[in-house]
C-alpha cells in the first residue's frame, strides 16, 4: 500500500467514524462545546472530555430507558370486529367425530356439509384399526425433525407410495399441510429471483412468496393470455440482466374460487419462456383423475413435466401432513433447506400409515370416487341452475362448491364486501337452524393498517358447501333444497 492509498483509507475511516459519531444523541452539543472552549490548550480539553464522558454515557442510557418505556409494540393480530365477535358467539361446536351426521354441543344432530370428509373415511373401520396398531407400535409422534431421529420406516414407505402413485421420481413428506407450500417456495426462490403467480392463490402460497422475498409478478386469475403477457414482459426485462431463477406458481383447483387450471397450456408456456412450475394440488390430489392422482391424471399430463407437485394428505385423504413430489435433486434439496422439514417434528407414524392405506384404496378401488361425484352432480342440480341469487364458481368436478352472489344481484342491492359477508353469515345461521351445517369462504388475514396495495387481490365473499359420499342422493337433495331456500329467505328479506 503506497502513501496515497494509505491516506485515502485513513480518510474513509475518519469519515465513517464521523458519521457514526453524529448519530450519537448529544454529539452536536458536544462538538459545539469543544469548538468554543478549545483555545490552543489541548490538555484542558482532554481533562474536560475525561470528566464529561461519564455524564454523556449516563444521559445516553437514560434516554434509551425512556425510549423503551415509551415504546408500545403493535399487536400481532387486529382486534375483532363486531361482526367477528357475533360470529364467534354463534359458532357451532361438534361433539364427537365429524361424520356426515354430526352431533353439536347443544344436543342437535345436523347434516355436516362443512368438512372435507369427501369419501367418509372417518367411518372406515379398517383405517381406524391400522392407525391404532401403528399408534401402539410407534407411539403418538417421533418428537424430532426428520433430519435428526424423526424419520421412521413408515415415512420412507409413505414417500415411496406417493411418488409411485403420482408417477414422480421422488417425494418428501412434511408434517403440516399448510407449511408445505410455504416452505417449498422459499427453499428454491430467493431474493432477486422471479415468481409469476395467479392473483387468486391461497394464503399458504402467499406466505411462501412473502418469505422468499422474491420479485413477484401477478397475472389475472386463471387468465392464460394475461399470464403470457406477464411472462413475455419478464423475459424482456431480464434479457440484459444476470440470469435468475424463474417460477410459475399456481393451483390445480383454486381454494378461493374452486375453478380449475388448463395445465397443458401452462406447461407449454413454462417450456416456451423457460420457467419452472410449482403446482399446488392441495385440493385436487385425491379428487381429480380416475384414481385420484390429481390434475395431471385428469388432464392427461405426465407428472414429470411439472417441476414440483405439492399436495395435502390432510383433506381428501383424511390423514395429516403434506408432500412435495419432483426429481431426486428437488427432493433432496428440501431435506436441508426447507424450514418446515428441518425444524418441525416429523409426521406421526399413524398419519403416514393412514395416507399410504388411502392411496392403496384409490389404486385398487377407484370406484370409491364415484359416489361423491354423483352427489356433486345432485347438489349442482339443486343450487346453481335453480337459484336466482347465487352461482357456483367451482369446477363441476370439485366437491367443494363455492357459491358467490351473482353480479347483477350485488349491483342491484349495492352491497359492498362487508354487506355480502353479513348476508352469507345469515344464510349459514338460517341453514343450521334447519338442520344443515355449511360455512362461509373466509378471507385471508390482513395486516394491521394494511394498504390497498398490500392487500392485493380481494377475496369474493361466498358460501362453501362440501359434498360427501357418506350421504345418500335423497339426503343430498334435501340438503341442497334447504340451502337454496335459506339463501332465498335471507336475501329476499334484506334491503
Amino acid at each position: 500500500m503506497d502513501l496515497q492509498d494509505a491516506h485515502s483509507w485513513l480518510v474513509d475511516i475518519l469519515n465513517e467514524a464521523s458519521v457514526k459519531f453524529q448519530k450519537v444523541p448529544g454529539s452536536a452539543i458536544f462538538l459545539r462545546y469543544v469548538k468554543s472552549s478549545y483555545q490552543n490548550d489541548p490538555v484542558r480539553s482532554a481533562v474536560e472530555l475525561f470528566l464529561f464522558l461519564p455524564i454523556l454515557v449516563a444521559d445516553i442510557e437514560k434516554e434509551i430507558d425512556e425510549l423503551v418505556d415509551d415504546w408500545t409494540p403493535e399487536p400481532l393480530v387486529a382486534p375483532q370486529t363486531p361482526f367477528e365477535e357475533a360470529e364467534n358467539e354463534k359458532r357451532p361446536v361438534i361433539v364427537g367425530p365429524t361424520g356426515p351426521k354430526s352431533k353439536l354441543s347443544n344436543g342437535r344432530t345436523v347434516t355436516n356439509l362443512a368438512s372435507y370428509n369427501f369419501y367418509n373415511l372417518v367411518a372406515n373401520e379398517n383405517l381406524k384399526e391400522k392407525a391404532i396398531d401403528v399408534l401402539r407400535t410407534y407411539g403418538v409422534g417421533p418428537c424430532s425433525p426428520p433430519g435428526f431421529y424423526g424419520t421412521q420406516d413408515v415415512h420412507v414407505r409413505t414417500e415411496a407410495d406417493i411418488a409411485t402413485h403420482l408417477g414422480a421420481p421422488a417425494c418428501i413428506v412434511y408434517a403440516q399441510a399448510f407449511s408445505t407450500i410455504s416452505s417449498v417456495i422459499p427453499a428454491f426462490s430467493k431474493r432477486g429471483d422471479i415468481i409469476v403467480a395467479d392473483k387468486a392463490v391461497n394464503y399458504a402460497i402467499r406466505k411462501g412468496i412473502q418469505i422468499s422475498r422474491s420479485t413477484i409478478r401477478w397475472y389475472e386469475h386463471n387468465d392464460l393470455e394475461d399470464m403470457q403477457k406477464v411472462l413475455e414482459k419478464v423475459v424482456r426485462e431480464q434479457a440484459k440482466k444476470p440470469l435468475t431463477r424463474r417460477f410459475i406458481v399456481t393451483e390445480g383447483l383454486f381454494e378461493n374460487v374452486g375453478d380449475m387450471i388448463d395445465l397443458p397450456k401452462i406447461i407449454d408456456l413454462k417450456l416456451r419462456y423457460k420457467f419452472r412450475l410449482i403446482l399446488d394440488e392441495t385440493w385436487s390430489f385425491g379428487v381429480l383423475g380416475r384414481t385420484g392422482r390429481g390434475i395431471t391424471e385428469h388432464q392427461n399430463v405426465d407428472a414429470a413435466e411439472v417441476d414440483m407437485i405439492i399436495g395435502s394428505l390432510a383433506g381428501p385423504l383424511c390423514s395429516g401432513g403434506g408432500f412435495c413430489a419432483g426429481s431426486d435433486d428437488i427432493v433432496e434439496h428440501q431435506r436441508i433447506s426447507a424450514a418446515a422439514y428441518c425444524y418441525s417434528a416429523a409426521l406421526p407414524a399413524m398419519l403416514a400409515t393412514t395416507a399410504s392405506e388411502v392411496l392403496s384404496m384409490l389404486e385398487t378401488s377407484p370406484e370409491m370416487l364415484t359416489p361423491v361425484r354423483e352427489n356433486i352432480k345432485t347438489m349442482w342440480a339443486q343450487l346453481d341452475p335453480r337459484s336466482d341469487w347465487v352461482h357456483c364458481t367451482s369446477s363441476v368436478e370439485n366437491p367443494i362448491m363455492i357459491l358467490a352472489l351473482k353480479p347483477e344481484v350485488v349491483a342491484s342491492k349495492k352491497w359492498n364486501i362487508l354487506d355480502q359477508e353479513q348476508v352469507f353469515q345469515d344464510v349459514v345461521d338460517e341453514t343450521l337452524a334447519n338442520g344443515v351445517m355449511i360455512t362461509r369462504l373466509k378471507s385471508m388475514p390482513r395486516g394491521i393498517n394494511a394498504t390497498t396495495k398490500e392487500i392485493g387481490w380481494e377475496l369474493q365473499p361466498a358460501l362453501k358447501v362440501c359434498i360427501t359420499s357418506g350421504l345418500s342422493r335423497k339426503e343430498i337433495e334435501r340438503a341442497g333444497i334447504t340451502v337454496r331456500h335459506a339463501i332465498t329467505k335471507v336475501i329476499s328479506k334484506r334491503r
